[in-house]
């Protein structure tokens, strides 16, 4: 795509990054309202069956990823055209999800600016190592990285790490108003928790409360890792590294049933967002039907999504992931010999 045809994609997606407050009034309403009271309901629902107790939770549980929708537009100053109305809210919907609005704020945002560079990992994305990397690491550096890439370890361990250690502790060095913000929201979270183990004991909020962050999590970890770790997906270095490609082309279209789609705020067109982040979520799927060049970023759907688990490597030479099968070769593969001649020169390689 020439320079000129990426300056146009941008301004034809450009009238969709415009919030409008009826709109985002009423996704509040049909979010918040739910799951507070899909949250009551389950434990209601304790006297009855700890089954329907468990399966109303999954339920509230999608509506905490809707919410964090909602705080992710809020960091993106998109949900509301007033940027008090989003630090606000932000603050708000952190406190519901368990995010520190302002550091989230600060790394997500490094992120899109970096999404798909390979030299400037690190900071708001998953960690992905390149084939050669891998190849050259340590015993050590290997099985860190393996046990990181492991399904059960991001997807079933993830969730706690996040909700526990890193949205509940400042980065170092962070400015005042972000620090400040983390204790507010960590302040907030403990009084929260202590009044409803206080009104309905400890024992029935563990069961609610429980499974619903440790199935939003799951699910928010899932969506973040699936929309850029798709087999042909985009990532170069510094010099050859491109916004508007590392947007449509590192990002993917994750088309998914309207229940999910809704659930999800949309988030599966993150092609649209990666190349607009102001762009509001419930506009998203708009600008993509407009903007025929959107059309062709790459469409994934759950079933295919499901090989993404497999995908643990980029390969820089072939433009691709691969899998820790597919390199397990190179590994065992013995380096050639070169034997030198008293003269200096190779005259033969083994």
């Amino acid at each position: 795509m020439s320079k000129q045809k990426q300056v146009q994609l941008r301004k034809n997606v450009a009238p969709y990054e415009k919030s409008n407050t009826k709109s985002s009034i009423m996704q509040l309403i049909n979010t918040l309202i739910p799951f507070f009271l899909v949250w009551f309901l389950a434990y209601q629902s304790l006297s009855i069956s700890i089954w329907l107790t468990i399966a109303l939770d999954i339920v509230a549980a999608g509506l905490v990823v809707r919410i964090f929708i909602i705080f992710h537009d809020c960091t993106h100053m998109s949900f509301f055209k007033n940027k008090k109305a989003n630090r606000i809210l932000g603050t708000v919907t952190g406190i519901i999800t368990h995010f520190a609005y302002e550091k989230w704020k600060r790394s997500h945002a490094i992120h899109h600016a970096t999404s798909s560079n390979l030299d400037k990992r690190g900071t708001g994305d998953v960690w992905v190592m390149t084939v050669d990397e891998y190849l050259s690491a340590s015993v050590w550096g290997r099985l860190t990285y393996r046990l990181y890439r492991n399904p059960f370890v991001m997807f079933g361990l993830g969730p706690l790490y996040l909700f526990l250690i890193s949205n509940r502790f400042n980065r170092k060095g962070p400015k005042q108003k972000e620090r400040l913000n983390t204790y507010l929201i960590n302040g907030s979270i403990a009084i929260i928790y202590t009044l409803l183990i206080w009104a309905i004991g400890w024992q029935a909020f563990v069961i609610v409360q429980a499974p619903i962050l440790f199935v939003s999590g799951s699910l928010g970890i899932w969506l973040f890792y699936v929309q850029h770790q798709f087999e042909d997906s985009y990532f170069e270095n510094e010099d050859e590294w491109d916004y508007v490609k590392a947007a449509v082309d590192g990002s993917s279209y994750y088309k998914l049933p309207k229940v999910m789609q809704w659930i999800t705020g949309s988030i599966g067109f993150h092609h649209v967002h990666h190349l607009s982040p102001r762009v509001p979520n419930y506009n998203l799927e708009k600008a993509h039907e407009s903007t025929p060049p959107l059309q062709k970023a790459t469409t994934i759907t759950f079933a295919s999504s499901l090989k993404s688990i497999r995908f643990r490597l980029y390969d820089e030479a072939n433009k691709s992931f691969v899998s820790f099968k597919e390199v397990k070769d190179l590994m065992n593969k013995p380096k050639p010999t070169v034997q030198i001649n008293t003269r200096g020169t190779s005259i033969q390689e083994k």
